[in-house]
């Protein structure tokens, strides 16, 4: 099985090394440079339950491979005891391009971005960084594997540089857009998504979600205020948090302490303090978009018609919304369109990081 892990590490830095059509080469730090080693060791620890506090939750559960590395079923994703979090499940494709993580860009590295879940108390609770390294340490199945790559063995740096390896590995791109774009492969969208394209240039999308001449990461990597932080604050009621399915017959009601949500989510201010910085929130890039729903920070938007309708009526006005977002006018079947158009932003590559991700045993009791 370690064998087999090996491998399936090794197709994983070969993307890294010759990243899919459309993307260009991947950033990557000078101390923690990516292996086949690393990337193994940290999809196990993405993967392994016991990094909870009481056992129970990984970070695949809240980024689950066959639901775009995000979840579908929830607006925002159920923390440890059926705990609340405020905000949707960033999808993890081509994370490894973005300068800032956390729909408020709180931090810039994915080496420290993954000790934040480790430790919120309503996401994997641990109650320390000394906690999680004692459960690695007391866990046979991790004998040996951080020495083999770190001279410190188990400790936070190693931690982290694991998670950010496999999490950097989740290239995914040459999409239907990105052979028709960049290669002059003209079948290879439907005539609806190429004038979808068109739609989505004449009206600015562009703007925010970025296409380049050589690669499109389809984010500016800058952050926005469509309304919806400022609607959930001072507009919207405040009721209690009901039932949350999981699955199919699989239902949890979030503990009492987080039956109500805070008072409002600031966006990006809570990560600068800054006043100016109040709801905005970092643009999500689109790639794959079609099955990383729900969609925006809150997850409030079910599906990429109610996304494009949400932008057609201008989202939600108010002093301090983003000057670029205007009333579309689009037509019934330009909306169509535009979202035939994003749906030809999927990766050819999704099945085979599902089968990466789910073809080896990692080592939950």
């Amino acid at each position: 099985m370690a064998l087999l892990s090996t491998l399936l590490a090794a197709n994983l830095l070969a993307l890294t090394a010759v990243p899919p059509l459309g993307l260009p080469p991947l950033p990557v730090p000078a101390d923690n440079p990516i292996s086949e080693e690393k990337i193994a060791l940290g999809r196990k620890l993405f993967f392994d339950r016991r990094l909870s506090f009481n056992g129970t939750l990984s970070c695949a559960m809240c980024h689950i491979p066959e639901q775009g590395f995000t979840q579908h079923e929830v607006k925002t994703p159920v923390g440890i005891e059926g705990s609340f979090v405020k905000r949707n499940s960033p999808a993890l494709y081509n994370v490894g391009y973005r300068t800032t993580l956390f729909h408020d860009g709180r931090e810039d590295t994915l080496e420290n971005q993954v000790w934040q879940p480790l430790l919120r108390e309503n996401e994997m609770a641990n109650p320390s960084i000394g906690f999680v390294l004692s459960t690695i340490r007391g866990a046979a199945d991790y004998d040996g594997l951080f020495e083999a790559v770190f001279e410190r063995g188990v400790a936070m740096e190693g931690v982290g540089k694991a998670l950010a390896s496999y999490q950097r590995s989740l290239l995914s791109a040459d999409s239907p857009f990105d052979r028709w774009y960049f290669a002059g492969d003209k079948q290879a969208m439907s005539e609806s998504a190429v004038r979808g394209f068109a739609l989505f240039k004449s009206k600015a999308c562009v703007s925010c979600h970025i296409i380049g001449t050589q690669y499109a990461l389809f984010s500016d990597g800058e952050f926005h205020d469509t309304g919806i932080g400022y609607f959930k604050a001072m507009i919207a009621d405040k009721g209690e948090v009901g039932n949350i399915r999981l699955a199919p017959g699989v239902e949890v009601r979030p503990t009492i302490q987080f039956q109500v949500p805070s008072v409002s989510d600031l966006g990006r201010y809570e990560a600068t303090g800054r006043a100016n910085d109040r709801w905005l929130y970092s643009t999500p890039a689109l790639r794959n978009v079609a099955i990383t729903a729900p969609y925006m920070h809150d997850g409030s938007l079910p599906n990429l018609q109610a996304v494009v309708e949400f932008y057609n009526r201008g989202a939600i006005p108010h002093a301090e919304l983003d000057s670029r977002l205007k009333p579309l006018g689009l037509k019934r079947e330009q909306i169509e369109d535009l979202v035939n158009f994003l749906r030809a932003l999927t990766g050819s590559n999704i099945e085979q990081l599902q089968r990466d991700a789910r073809s080896t045993n990692i080592g939950n009791p």
